[in-house]
């Protein structure tokens, strides 16, 4: 199986160092171009987060990701994620089924429950049916999938009889992943289930979570799946510039605003760092996908060996990141870390 490369972008619209802030056109714009740059430059997979906030702008994620499909041509476009407990499974199974007519095949979908809370008090869900409401929508949306006419009935969502969901996808199923935190019990469903996984990793040694990889092929197999047919992908945060100490110091003043803005907002004080204390953070045994070209395949090629995966996908823009240096950390991926990993791999 190919190894795979993508970007995604939450969307996230906070103060810059000056206390300026995007209109939410702009920003939009801005995540539009950063995936035609990934599509010209020849990656895999571009993907956009569900969040539905003020300091955001991908409430509407699938509508961002259909206007990408009519700018891009080969990129696969996914969510990353989809908040499945919080929405009704008919709607965004409608959503993507769309927006793979739109894009001639190229959907994916990535659910989860997300980091993020503010849609359970918006969609009038209770946080007390956190676990039920994500197993009972995440397995309608899976009947959705095989079946034209749906007879369903839950807890959480009026009865469907003889329900006709339409429009069908181009693609026979739309190829559908679980996100997973750090849950044991979330990489064990995605493995019983046959769906690929993917991991949410920001920070520390990936050591820590190869229990998670080894939960999901290990559940994937005893429920009887082709392993050979799934894959797990890594996301996380991420900065790619010519030079490794160039990558850090060119990252660390936009990961202070992000990591600063949303840790006070969940009331929790995060102490700036330097990009001096960063710097261990370029070794292939730390998860922070942030360096050289050269230090982040050799990353990539380190977590290979732990979890299985076959994908991975950087979240660049975060912190205001300036979108020329987007734009090159792009061109690195697929240009420079893409060739040493696949090459690698491959002997």
């Amino acid at each position: 199986m190919k190894f795979e490369f993508g970007v995604y972008s939450l969307g996230e619209r906070i103060p810059d160092a000056n206390a300026n802030v995007l209109s939410a056109k702009e920003r939009v714009e801005n995540i539009i171009q950063m995936a035609k740059w990934a599509d010209e430059a020849g990656l895999d997979v571009f993907g956009i987060g569900e969040h539905h906030r003020l300091d955001f702008v991908t409430s509407s994620y699938a509508a961002i990701l259909s206007a990408i499909s009519r700018e891009t041509k080969k990129i696969k476009l996914t969510s990353t994620l989809s908040v499945i407990s919080t929405a009704d499974p008919v709607r965004v199974y409608e959503d993507f089924a769309t927006l793979d007519l739109l894009s001639g095949g190229r959907t994916e979908i990535i659910l989860g429950r997300g980091a993020f809370l503010e849609s359970f008090s918006l969609f009038g869900a209770s946080l007390d049916d956190y676990d039920q409401l994500f197993e009972e929508k995440l397995g309608l949306f899976i009947q959705l999938q095989e079946q034209e006419v749906v007879n369903w009935k839950g807890d959480f969502r009026s009865p469907l009889h003889h329900a006709q969901i339409a429009p069908r996808p181009v693609q026979p199923k739309i190829p559908m992943w679980i996100g997973v935190g750090g849950t044991p019990a979330s990489a064990e469903r995605a493995g019983a289930l046959g769906a690929n996984m993917v991991l949410g990793l920001l920070a520390g040694e990936p050591e820590r979570v190869q229990y998670l990889a080894k939960l999901y092929w290990e559940s994937a197999e005893k429920a009887g799946h082709d392993l050979s047919k799934l894959q797990v992908s890594v996301t996380g945060h991420s900065y790619i510039a010519e030079d490794g100490k160039q990558a850090m110091h060119e990252f660390t003043p936009h990961y202070n605003q992000y990591m600063g803005h949303f840790m006070k907002d969940r009331r929790q004080f995060f102490p700036p760092v330097t990009a001096e204390q960063m710097m261990s953070q370029r070794a292939a045994n730390q998860i922070l996908a942030v360096g050289s070209a050269e230090e982040l395949a050799e990353k990539i090629l380190y977590q290979h060996e732990l979890f299985g995966h076959s994908r991975f996908m950087g979240q660049l823009d975060m912190g205001n990141q300036p979108t020329a240096r987007v734009e090159k950390a792009i061109d690195l991926l697929a240009n420079k870390v893409a060739p040493i990993v696949r090459n690698a791999l491959n002997k």
